[in-house]
């Protein structure tokens, strides 16, 4: 099997991911770069143009790897991602209704997600991700990169990046599948295929996930309609090394997904409804890698698709709506790697590297009819490393960005160090930068009856930066990290009456993320994580659906039983409370703010491997039946038990 990760010949591995680049790959043994550390980790993906060791990195980034996910029986990728420091997530109902992530205090849609290395941010919905629909059907690891990073992606990075890559395939033909039964009648099943040699890879996974699920809205308020969810995904991904320098890959996925949703209403809470929405995600990417002059030259080329439609149906089922998001993305990379061993054992890179955008939104509803708009960026990119003496690390990066004459043009930047104390197992990180979110298709040329686009927006701006401390106890047994963060953002867009205007003054965020991870006896982990963020707008009002504080512990445990291996692990995540807001009229709009009290979920998880390959396991989710919102009006499942086996064939 191969991947882009290669040896180190005279300096750091070299590959190229994100927006511009074609993605690479690694085992699943990672570490938390500024969190909490498993075991000693190959390379982090995103925090750079190229794949980085863990401790050279300034950036505060987190790795789930795939090993975390098992562990933790994790179906929704979104419910892993409250674990995270910095993140809050907000699911308006059960599995499937919308799913907002937020970095660090800032807005969902300031925040980039990638998938293999396709950026998968919907021009049709505000620039924003959805991660309702997003399983864990067969991916290999998550990581997610906070504060500014417009300099090496573009926008949409103002709070950071999630990058979420799938696994590559084991030497040899292996089959993987899985079949899940539990309360809400839900039923999961999952079947992978994988073939691996050194000259073609290809790994195949589809997952079909069904529930009846609880009322979206608040059973509470007398919602007692079930709203049922069914998704199919599916991805593919090919690898060919024709030669021995050139490595090509082509990657699919599709997502096909039905939902029951629940309606809002003036003054009152969202209410029972038979509306429904059917959605189908298509994402693509072909891409290739030619390494040059004993790999001191790298050259990638890649080309990106996603579509995104969704319809939104009525009691009778006739189409009432229909939004549709595109983009087709093209890049081209250039990496020169040198040393200079008589000058401070210096290791250093060089990236180059431009691409071309096209988003395209479509739009059809009983407002204004069918309407397409479109728009097209072009982006520049530089990005300078530098290794000194194996304990300085530094990394610098520029971006200009032609935004196609419709606002002003873009400049950003971003810098990081980070140094390394040896014999005190000491690591200083931190890092800075400008980052900007783009006017969306909607907010440029949006048209309901009560608004109108605003094709004068000028982009949102952002800065922030942050610093920490990384201690290592016991042979790295005990772990801590603590950094602080803080953002400023001007221009924020926002609705004004009919149309939307960039908001004079500047939103202030900071906070603290403090990190813990332990193994205080042999196959016991465990890792603690809390983050306290303020938030606030340019008046001094908090942001809504942003908590002050958020905490969660995991624990796991491997063991034997009759000499068969087993696990256990337990979930704790506490959400503070957080404000939200409700319109008690949309004509003229009348909004008030509300609070949303806070909640502590407890998930319990266990597997046990009675056969070689073949495995039972069982989950319990909010064991302590919490009652809780993380939208206004909108309820969560309570208690819940599920079971399931999973049996690997090979390989062979």
């Amino acid at each position: 099997m191969f991947d882009y990760l290669g040896k180190k010949k005279t300096t750091s591995l070299h590959l190229a991911t994100g927006g511009l680049l074609a993605l690479g790959l690694t085992a699943p043994a990672v570490v938390l770069a500024d969190d909490s550390v498993r075991s000693e980790p190959p390379l982090v993906i995103s925090a750079s143009h190229t794949p980085l060791p863990s401790k050279e990195i300034g950036s505060s980034v987190t790795v789930i790897t795939a090993e975390e996910l098992e562990q933790r029986q994790v179906r929704v990728v979104s419910d892993v991602l409250r674990d995270v420091p910095g993140v809050a997530v907000n699911r308006a109902g059960s599995v499937g209704q919308l799913t907002q992530v937020r970095i660090r205090g800032t807005e969902g849609n300031q925040t980039l997600v990638m998938i293999d290395g396709i950026e998968v941010n919907n021009p049709a919905a505000q620039s924003e991700f959805n991660f309702a629909n997003l399983l864990n059907a067969g991916i290999d690891r998550i990581e997610v990169l906070r504060g500014p990073q417009s300099a090496i992606y573009g926008s949409d990075a103002i709070g950071g990046v999630i990058n979420i890559v799938t696994k590559d395939p084991e030497p040899g033909f292996t089959v993987t599948t899985r079949g899940e039964l539990g309360s809400f009648s839900t039923k999961d099943g999952q079947v992978g295929l994988g073939y691996g040699s050194d000259k073609f890879t290809v790994s195949a996974t589809v997952e079909r996930y069904i529930t009846d699920g609880i009322s979206a809205a608040d059973e509470d308020d007398g919602n007692t309609e079930k709203d049922g969810y069914d998704n199919t995904t599916g991805r593919i991904k090919i690898g060919v090394k024709p030669i021995e320098n050139l490595e090509l890959k082509a990657i699919g996925m599709i997502i096909d997904s039905d939902l029951d949703a629940d309606g809002s209403a003036v003054v009152v809470n969202a209410i029972d409804s038979l509306d429904t929405s059917q959605s189908l995600q298509r994402y693509g990417l072909v891409s290739g890698k030619l390494s040059l002059a004993d790999g001191a030259w790298d050259q990638l080329l890649k080309a990106s698709y996603m579509d995104d439609h969704t319809d939104f149906l009525d009691a009778t089922g006739a189409t009432t709506f229909t939004t549709e998001g595109k983009s087709i993305t093209y890049g081209y990379q250039s990496d020169f790697h040198f040393s200079t061993p008589d000058v401070a054992a210096a290791e250093h890179t060089v990236t180059l590297a431009a691409e071309r955008k096209k988003e395209e939104q479509y739009t059809n509803s009983g407002f204004s009819g069918p309407n397409t708009v479109s728009i097209v960026n072009y982006g520049y990119t530089s990005e300078y490393r530098v290794s000194l003496w194996d304990s300085l690390f530094l990394s610098g990066a520029v971006r200009y960005d032609d935004n196609d004459d419709l606002f002003d043009n873009q400049t950003t930047y971003r810098g990081t160090a980070a140094y390394l104390f040896q014999e005190t197992a000491t690591r200083l990180h931190g890092s800075f930068g400008r980052a900007v979110k783009n006017p969306t298709l909607f907010e440029l040329y949006g048209s309901t009856p009560s608004y109108t686009g605003n094709p004068n927006l000028e982009p949102e701006e952002g800065f922030g930066w942050d610093a920490g401390v990384e201690q290592s106890f016991l042979d790295d047994r005990l772990i801590l990290d603590v950094t602080y963060f803080n953002n400023r953002i001007k221009n924020l867009i926002q609705g004004s009456g009919t149309t939307a205007v960039n908001t004079p003054g500047t939103s202030r965020i900071d906070g603290i993320e403090f990190t813990a991870s332990t193994e205080p006896f042999e196959d016991v982990r465990l890792d603690a994580v809390y983050t306290y963020t303020n938030a606030e707008d340019s008046n001094g009002t908090q942001l809504t659906r942003r908590p002050k504080h958020i905490a969660s512990l995991v624990g796991n445990y491997d063991f034997d039983v009759m000499e068969r291996p087993a696990n256990v692990n337990l979930s704790i995540q506490y959400n503070g409370k957080q404000t939200d807001t409700v319109f008690d009229s949309f004509f003229p709009v009348a909004t008030r703010t509300v609070e949303l009290g806070s909640y502590t979920l407890v998930n319990l998880a266990g597997s046990y491997e009675f056969a070689e390959g073949a495995k039972f396991y069982m989950r319990g989710e909010n064991l302590l039946n919490e009652d809780y919102q993380d939208v206004y009006g909108y309820g969560s499942p309570g208690i819940s038990f599920f079971a399931g086996l999973q049996i690997k064939f090979g390989p062979y």
